[in-house]
């Protein structure tokens, strides 16, 4: 097994200076322990993991107890399963802990931060952790979000490995986990079956007590199917024969969970007809390969869902880029009654840069048109591009680009 150098490593370095408590959060298996352990090297912090029932037993009976037998410097994995240690470590922290102190990490994320922020509300930082990027597999793990200006472009590609079409479906069919991209764990279908079951068996189940396991996974891989789409619930409930206040509630799981994502649309007051609908990506385009059932990149190349799943795949990309600098971004899409459509819209520095994604080597201009229709709202439209396979960076004009999805 190779460790892979993760773009969050330097940012974790340095808030750990600052604060007594660190939170990690992100999916399941994408590295947060792993990381942290790595940073632990050469230093005198334990690690103790709430995986162990009788470590998570003790956690939830006697969380004082917990803490003294743990002392700081520590780590403590899966802090999901004793939600009670959370008013102990707020003692621990008001009451002078050292910067460094205590390092959380947790697969729940939205549960973590509702805990975080009752508890340890200015007095942690909540850090979120993401697959692996781009830049950390085929790069120099760089954290740069996403700027579309020419300067920045030129140095990114500096720090990126291209790849041809063909290469870049291999890429989105491999997925983004550390367990297999690592060579830990070298059969691919092996392995995304074991994430999926223990997924079920431990966050679903726990979140959902008496789910039935397998009308869940039939309800993952009918929502895999439909990735990079317009969310439509009961066209999902109706696959998999259940309700739709049922398939609702399943999505909420997956969403928190952080299996699933999604894209708001972007609309304001000026902006008045506009579609509502979010739309639904993946966390991992491995996942998805899996899950809907595509043999080989050349297969997937070529099959139904390949523009979709080349959509999620250069969404959750740019998204890493934020979040491995420690950053928020804001990101929408934009559709409206007139069948206007632009696939991303990030909003940069009061600026809205509008990104069209295609699986083309050689994208025409008219994509752009749809670009325009946001200059009728209140917020200047800045630089532009259209993202697509092509192996080299170009341009429409001056302030819209033709931008190759490896170099994210």
């Amino acid at each position: 097994m190779t460790y892979i150098k993760r773009s969050l490593e330097q940012k974790i370095i340095e808030i750990n200076q600052d604060y007594s408590c660190l939170l990690l959060i992100g999916p399941r298996q994408v590295g947060k322990t792993t990381m942290l352990e790595h940073l632990m090297e050469g230093t005198n912090r334990t690690k103790v993991t709430l995986d162990d029932t009788e470590e998570r037993k003790l956690a939830k009976r006697d969380p004082q107890l917990f803490l003294e037998m743990h002392p700081s410097p520590v780590l403590i994995d899966e802090v999901q399963y004793a939600p009670e240690l959370f008013s102990y470590l707020k003692i621990k922290i008001d009451n002078g802990a050292a910067p460094g102190s205590y390092w959380l990490t947790g697969s729940q994320s939205f549960h973590l931060m509702e805990l975080a922020q009752e508890s340890l509300a200015g007095r942690t930082a909540i850090i979120h952790m993401s697959a692996l990027s781009q830049s950390e597999l085929y790069g120099d793990a760089q954290a740069v979000p996403l700027s579309l200006t020419l300067e920045e472009l030129n140095d990114r590609k500096k720090h990126l490995q291209p790849c041809s079409p063909t290469e870049m479906f291999e890429r989105i069919w491999h997925g983004a986990m550390p367990g297999h991209r690592s060579g830990k764990y070298r059969d691919r279908d092996v392995f995304y079956s074991s994430y999926i079951q223990s997924y079920i068996n431990r966050d679903v189940t726990d979140m959902i007590p008496g789910v039935d396991k397998l009308l869940f996974a039939d309800f993952i891989r009918a929502a895999a199917c439909r990735t990079g789409q317009m969310l439509n619930i009961h066209d999902l409930a109706m696959d998999v024969g259940v309700t739709d206040s049922t398939a609702k509630r399943w999505l909420q799981v997956l969403e928190k969970s952080e299996t699933i994502f999604y894209l708001r649309p972007y609309s304001n007051n000026l902006l008045k007809r506009t579609i509502k609908t979010p739309k639904m990506y993946f966390f991992d385009t491995g996942l998805v390969s899996y899950l809907t059932k595509y043999s080989s990149p050349e297969i997937l190349m070529n099959g139904a869902i390949n523009g979709a799943i080349l959509e999620n795949y250069t969404v959750a990309e740019i998204r890493k880029t934020w979040t491995n600098a420690a950053k928020e971004g804001a990101f929408h899409y934009y559709r409206d009654k007139d069948s206007n459509e632009i696939d991303l819209v990030i909003e940069i520095n009061g600026e809205l840069h509008p990104l069209e994604i295609k699986k083309s080597t050689n994208p025409g201009s008219e994509l752009v048109s749809a670009f325009s229709v946001l200059d009728k709202g209140s917020m200047p439209r800045g630089s532009a591009a259209i993202l697509c396979l092509r192996e080299t960076l170009s341009a429409v004009d001056r302030n819209t680009f033709i931008l190759p999805i490896w170099m994210i």
